[in-house]
């Protein structure tokens, strides 16, 4: 960064068929930054052509390569131009709306604290009454304020940080901030959250097969990011590898082992499940949200398990990895 009071600032905001929320993400943009950068991902809506009326610059990805959001974000990182880059760079997913506010604080917070490399705020689900699938997820971003590990796809970072470590892992389908947050920490470099509004996001989560998705992403992340750091000091995400495969591999196969071996009574071992419900529901509150939350978390341990077979077999057959897609 410059190190002035005006640092330049770019967006790069990734899609696909986004429709209506891309509109509203390019209208909430307002007179912050120096240039755009929307980078497609093989829609067949009318995208690209509205990224352009809005002022964007479009980078189109190649869609006889897989599609990740690295893949994307390394893209719009690459049409900033090296020569002329920006001092800092907001990410954003095409589904989320910006605060109007965001910008200025993120911003010179960034001036005022030059060891850290990305910033972020609160990520707030638009439509939280529209199932109990958006509510969890805006229960997920409601992250503790101050220095933490990692970030999520809504950012603001620094481009010298973000040029040094060579931008995202586009190999990665899914967890590709965090493995960006660990390298940048190992450079010496911080990540922060600030007690800030930052964007609006749409899920658009009204089915159980999205949230099953969701969560089985989340179980393949976790086993990519175990095999990859798993032995290095950070351990970068053994435990939720760890408790998937406990909850959703381990339980049920100790239960049937134990039919075999001593008969029906082994059964009983399954009642550990509406245990680990009541436990959850009664620690988060025991309303009706931590019933629910609690009642999906525990299913979803089968979910993230089945993530983490996709990642062993997908492993052992080679070849190009697909994205796991909820919406």
């Amino acid at each position: 960064m410059t190190g002035d009071q005006n640092p330049t600032i770019a967006a790069v905001i990734i899609g696909r068929n986004e429709g209506e929320r891309l509109v509203a993400c390019l209208r909430s943009l307002g007179e912050d930054f120096n240039r755009v950068v929307y980078v497609d991902s093989g829609s067949t809506d009318d995208s690209v052509n509205t990224a352009r009326i809005h002022g964007a610059e479009v980078v189109m990805l190649d869609t006889s390569v897989p599609f990740t959001a690295a893949r994307a974000r390394n893209a719009g990182i690459a049409a900033l131009d090296a020569d002329n880059a920006p001092d800092l760079v907001q990410f954003i997913d095409g589904d989320c709306v910006l605060d109007a506010g965001w910008i200025s604080t993120a911003s010179e917070f960034l001036v005022t604290e030059p060891t850290v490399a990305v910033v972020c705020g609160r990520r707030r689900e638009r439509f939280l009454e529209a199932s109990v699938y958006n509510r969890m997820c805006d229960a997920e971003w409601n992250t503790p304020v101050g220095q933490t590990r990692a970030c999520g796809g809504d950012a603001l970072m620094r481009w010298a940080a973000l040029d040094a470590v060579g931008g995202y892992d586009a190999t990665l389908i899914a967890g590709e901030e965090p493995e960006l947050c660990l390298r940048l920490r190992r450079r010496g470099w911080k990540i922060w959250r600030l007690d800030a509004e930052m964007t609006l996001h749409d899920a658009a989560m009204t089915r159980f097969g999205q949230f099953w998705n969701r969560a089985r992403r989340a179980g393949f992340a976790a086993a990519e990011a175990a095999a990859m750091y798993g032995k290095d000091p950070e351990q970068h995400g053994v435990a939720p590898r760890r408790r998937a495969a406990i909850w959703g591999l381990a339980i049920p196969f100790a239960v049937l082992v134990g039919v075999i071996v001593v008969g029906p009574v082994a059964l009983w071992a399954l009642m550990v499940y509406p245990l680990q419900i009541i436990r959850l529901a009664l620690r988060d509150g025991g309303h009706r949200f931590a019933w629910e939350q609690a009642a999906l978390l525990t299913i979803g341990k089968f979910a993230e398990s089945h993530g983490i077979l996709d990642y062993f077999w997908r492993r052992w057959r080679g070849g190009q990895v697909k994205l796991i897609e909820y919406k």
